[in-house]
This record gives C-alpha cells, sequence and structure tokens, in this order.
C-alpha cells in the first residue's frame, strides 16, 4: 500500500479514493490502513469511531477498550522505538510525543500527534482529525455530537453545584490542578470552586498540604490515585482531620479511575457524569 508523509495527504487520497471508487474500493482503501497507536487517548478515541480493525498494535499503556488489549502491546510510548515501530511496516503511527516524529517520516511514515488537551474544543478536533485521517468522519462527527450532548445534560442535572469546593487528587502526595488545567476545566463547567486555585499562584500543579486541604474543608474530594497509590474513599477518612471534612461527613469522597481521570478521550463523559451523580449526593445548604 502506498505510503503518506502527512496527514493531509493520507486524507486527500482516501477522499479521492472515496469519490472515485466503487464501495469495494472505498472499503479497501480503508481496511489496508495499517496504525500503530502509541498514545492511550488516542487508542481510545480510535475504537470509538470504528477504527479498531485497523490497528495493528498498541503501546503498553493501551488498556481500554478491552479489544485495545487483544493487539500487541508491548511498545512504550514514553520511550519509542523506531526499529520496532518500523518493523511493524505501519502506515499511520498516533503518538503524543513528537521526538521520532521525523524518523519515522524519514522512513515514509505518516505520523500524527495529538498532544495533550489543553480545552473541550481540542478533544473534538483530535477526534475529527482522527476520523478523517482513518476514513471515519461520520462516526468522529457523531462521537463527538454525542459527547457534546452528554456533557451538556451531566452538568445541567447539577445545578446546586455552583459554588462548592471541590478538591482534585492526583497522588497521595497532594498534588493537584488548577482550574487553568483540562482536569481542572471539568470543575469549572459546573461552578464549583477548586481549592488549588489559590493555592501557590502560577503554579497549575501544586502540591497541597494536609493543613491547607483541612482548612479550605472541600465539599468534595475526588481522587485519582486509587490505581496508582491504592487510595480510596476508606484510606482518605482515616488521614489526620478528614474526619471533620464536609466530603468526608457525607460521602463526598469519590474514588477515580485513574486513567478516566487523566485521559482526555470519549470517556470524559463517564468523568463528567461521575462529577454530577457526586455532586446530587451533597446535602443542601
Amino acid at each position: 500500500m502506498k505510503r503518506f508523509t502527512s496527514i493531509a495527504a493520507l486524507t486527500a487520497f482516501m477522499l479521492t479514493a472515496a469519490a472515485c471508487g466503487d464501495d469495494s474500493t472505498t472499503s479497501s482503501s480503508s481496511n489496508d490502513l495499517k496504525i500503530v497507536s502509541l498514545s492511550p487517548t488516542a487508542t481510545e478515541m480510535l475504537f470509538a469511531i470504528g477504527a479498531g480493525p485497523q490497528i495493528i498494535a498498541v503501546d503498553d499503556q493501551s488498556n481500554y477498550p478491552a479489544e485495545a488489549l487483544d493487539k500487541p502491546h508491548d511498545l512504550s510510548g514514553f520511550e519509542p522505538n523506531v526499529e520496532a515501530i518500523a518493523a511493524l511496516k505501519p502506515d499511520l503511527v498516533i503518538m503524543q510525543d513528537p521526538t521520532i516524529q521525523e524518523q519515522l517520516e524519514a522512513l515514509g511514515i505518516t505520523v500524527w500527534i495529538g498532544s495533550a488537551a489543553a480545552s473541550f474544543d481540542d478533544v473534538y478536533t483530535q477526534i475529527e482529525q482522527l476520523g478523517a485521517a482513518t476514513e471515519h468522519v461520520g462516526e468522529a462527527a457523531e462521537l463527538v455530537s454525542k459527547m457534546q450532548t452528554d456533557i451538556a445534560a451531566a452538568v445541567a442535572a447539577a445545578p446546586q453545584a455552583k459554588g462548592l469546593k471541590v478538591y482534585h487528587e492526583l497522588d497521595n502526595t497532594f498534588y493537584s490542578v488548577t482550574s487553568n488545567t483540562f482536569i481542572g476545566q471539568v470543575y469549572a463547567q459546573f461552578g464549583m470552586v477548586n481549592i488549588a486555585d489559590e493555592a501557590q499562584p502560577g503554579n497549575d500543579y501544586p502540591q497541597l498540604n494536609a493543613e491547607y486541604i483541612v482548612q479550605q474543608n472541600p465539599d468534595l474530594v475526588f481522587l485519582a490515585d486509587t490505581k496508582c497509590c491504592g487510595e480510596s474513599p476508606e484510606t482518605a477518612a482515616t488521614r489526620p482531620g478528614w474526619d471533620a471534612l464536609a466530603a468526608v461527613q457525607n460521602e463526598g469522597v469519590i474514588g477515580l479511575d485513574d486513567d478516566i481521570a487523566s485521559r482526555w478521550g470519549p470517556r470524559l463523559v463517564d468523568f463528567i457524569t461521575a462529577v454530577s451523580d457526586a455532586v446530587a449526593k451533597v446535602p443542601a445548604a
């Protein structure tokens, strides 16, 4: 199959094939595309838009959906190996970091870089770009529309969230995120007050301390360290001083799947829905 040196060229070829060929030609152009995904988020996006059959390998962190684990998954996305990737003869390699982009492109392999999203719009744009690159434009557009609808519904279902204090925990040394981050924007959608915002001005990933958290007395605590650190509402409740927190007293400490909370793919909806559901449990003021 022909190699491409850019997403634009790849997309142009597919659109031409779709316009000039019959149904069997169009199907073949899509099915023949061989993809290596070194981005867990992109892997989730690809499967969600129906491009899973085109994937020939994923990185060792791509663990969702379950079908991703049926693919060879021993490549590293953190320290990608050009030789190992090239040996698979992919047409398209998807990565978060452009470290080896030039080396792969020199071999005639198309590279698509999906950097960490800075906004919800970035998420939707990446899904649409992958849809165009894999000939799943319609499925990508449908996914984006559904995500937007579901997110809007989840936020609208929790109007009482406005003004509630929230603490998002990245690990059990109390690293957190401000509203300027992608994760922080999730809570900002609800109008919550993020206790990390004023902790260390200028630092969007501040390390809080135990005393500060207790002093701020958050209404909701989201633990995004259930996998990495074994944290849970039960372990959090045993921390010194936490028994007095409103979040602990009102069952407002919520354990999140670390992956869902850190990836910006289709499961962003699950993250926002979890926040909406948690808000519903907070007693009215």
